[in-house]
């Protein structure tokens, strides 16, 4: 009797082992299946559309007062466009550096003409990197007029203004920062 207990329960051991191992196999094989989603690469997030002049300037602190000038030009849908444009971006201290009241008489409504003027003389058709640049260059700006290009001891300057940052990508161009506001000559 005792050995047909020992059978007996060695049959219920080795079955429930089976039944247990077939059942930790067919779980596994569905945590693998759940998890062969999970194991997927995650979907990458859509990349940042690449930011326009308008919008890199705007992303300066120091191109403020640009950003309103421009604005107030009515340029900021022109330099949204396809381009490509090379800017040269005066910063909110070259604006500084006006007669006082120049800025606030240029933002006037009245003064658009002049304001835009003196804007689309910082802004040349084509992305003119700083490699593209020689001494004595002169670009034609799309106000019409030409800036001087002078470069002296590695340094390069528009118009007399000095280039503080060169090549900052855009979507529809590239921008130079520059110390002075240049003007055309009258």
């Amino acid at each position: 009797m005792k050995k047909k207990f020992f059978s007996f329960l060695t049959v219920v051991v080795l079955s429930s082992s089976i039944f247990i191992a077939c059942n930790n196999e067919a779980e596994t094989k569905s945590a693998e299946d759940s998890t062969s989603v999970s194991k997927e690469e995650p979907m990458a997030p859509p990349a940042e559309a690449p930011k326009d002049i308008v919008d890199v300037a705007a992303a300066s602190a120091d191109h403020s007062t640009l950003v309103a000038a421009v604005k107030a030009a009515g340029l900021v849908e022109t330099l949204k466009g396809a381009g490509p444009f090379t800017v040269f971006a005066p910063t909110n201290a070259a604006f500084n550096a006006l007669p006082a009241g120049t800025v606030d008489g240029l933002l006037k409504p009245e003064n658009k003409a002049d304001l835009t003027s003196i804007l689309t003389y910082h802004v040349v058709a084509g992305a003119v990197k700083a490699a593209d640049l020689k001494d004595g260059q002169k670009v034609k700006t799309v106000q019409g007029a030409e800036l001087t290009v002078s470069i002296k001891d590695g340094k390069v300057m528009i118009d007399g203004a000095n280039v503080t940052a060169a090549d900052l990508a855009a979507s529809n161009g590239v921008i130079h920062v520059i110390d002075a506001v240049v003007t055309p000559k009258k």
